[in-house]
C-alpha cells in the first residue's frame, strides 16, 4: 500500500538532491505537522528553529519562534541562517515566500492532503528532504497500522453522528470547517459526517445554515485568550444554543494539532473523537 506514495518522495528528491538533504545541518520547519514529523524521525538535532504552530513535542518550543506559518517574516526565518526549510502547504505570505527562495535556501512545501494517504505522503516527503528514508518507511507504517484502525472503526459506524466544527465566533458569526477541510477530514476518520457543506475551506455560515446542520456535536479548538470559546459562548450564542448538541451540552474542545494537524499523532485524534462521538453508546 504504502509503495503508491513513492512518486511524491522521489519527486521531491529531484528538487533537492541527496547531497544537500543529507548536509542541511540547520533546519527551519514551518508548521506543527512538519515539525512533529521531523522530530519523530529523529531530527531534532538538526532544527534550529520553528514556527508558532509547533507546539509538540513540548521541547520543541525551546527553539526560536519564526512567526505565524501564514504570515511569515522573511528576516526572521533567515535570521538564524538556515539551510533548508521545510513547509507545511499553506506557508505564507506569497511576498514572504518568494523573498526565501530568492535568498537561495531550498525552501520545499510539504503535502497536504487532510486524509490517511496524505500523512503518509507527508511523512515520506518529509524524511526525503531530510534523506532519512528508512526512518520515513518505519514511521509511515507505524502510523498507517493506526489509521487503518481508525478507518474500520468509521466504516463500521452504522448511525453517523453530525458535528460542527467551529473555528472561530467572529463577530458573533460562526467561522466553520467546510468540505475539503482538515476538520472534515477527522471527524471522517473518527466516523462522523461533516455538519458544514456547501462551501469549501473554512468560512462564515449563515444563521439559517448552523441551524439546518443540527450537529450532534460542537467541535473546537482548545485555545486560551482572545481566541477561547467557552461553553457559556456557544449557550450565550442565539443560533449554536439552539442546536441539538448544544441543548444536550455536546461540547468538544481537542488540542489543535493534534485535531488538524494530519501528523504522526492523527490516529490518537481520530479515536478520541470517536469516543466522544460512539463511547456513550457502547
Amino acid at each position: 500500500m504504502m509503495q503508491k506514495f513513492l512518486s511524491l518522495p522521489l519527486a521531491l528528491a529531484l528538487l533537492i538532491s541527496p547531497a544537500v538533504a543529507e548536509q542541511a545541518q540547520r533546519v527551519v520547519t514551518l508548521g506543527g505537522s512538519v515539525t512533529e514529523i521531523a522530530v519523530a524521525l529523529g531530527a531534532q538535532d538538526r532544527l534550529v528553529a520553528r514556527d508558532s504552530t509547533s507546539t509538540y513535542p513540548a521541547e520543541i518550543t525551546a527553539l526560536p519562534d519564526v512567526g505565524y506559518i501564514r504570515a511569515l517574516s522573511p528576516e526572521g526565518v533567515l535570521s538564524v541562517s538556515p539551510d533548508l526549510i521545510l513547509a507545511e502547504a499553506d506557508a505564507g505570505p506569497p511576498a514572504a515566500v518568494d523573498v526565501l527562495t530568492a535568498a537561495g535556501v531550498p525552501f520545499t512545501r510539504m503535502p497536504g492532503d487532510p486524509t490517511p494517504a496524505g500523512v503518509a505522503a507527508k511523512i515520506n516527503a518529509v524524511a526525503a528532504a531530510l534523506d532519512l528514508p528508512s526512518e520515513g518507511a518505519a514511521l509511515a507504517a507505524k502510523v498507517q497500522t493506526g489509521l487503518t484502525e481508525a478507518q474500520a472503526r468509521a466504516a463500521a459506524v452504522t448511525d453517523k453522528k453530525r458535528v460542527l466544527f467551529v473555528l472561530s465566533l467572529q463577530g458573533g458569526r460562526v467561522m466553520a470547517g467546510g468540505e475539503g477541510s482538515s476538520a472534515e477530514g477527522i471527524i471522517a476518520l473518527a466516523g462522523g459526517i461533516n455538519a458544514a457543506t456547501g462551501f469549501q475551506g473554512y468560512k462564515q455560515m449563515t444563521d439559517e445554515s448552523v441551524l439546518a446542520a443540527a450537529p450532534d456535536l460542537i467541535l473546537m479548538m482548545d485555545r486560551e485568550g482572545d481566541l477561547a470559546i467557552g461553553n457559556a459562548d456557544v449557550m450565550a450564542h442565539p443560533t449554536l444554543s439552539q442546536t441539538p448538541a448544544a441543548q444536550a451540552g455536546n461540547i468538544l474542545r481537542m488540542d489543535g494539532l493534534l485535531l488538524l494537524g494530519f501528523g504522526p499523532r492523527t490516529p490518537q485524534a481520530a479515536k478520541a473523537l470517536y469516543d466522544a462521538l460512539y463511547a456513550k453508546a457502547s
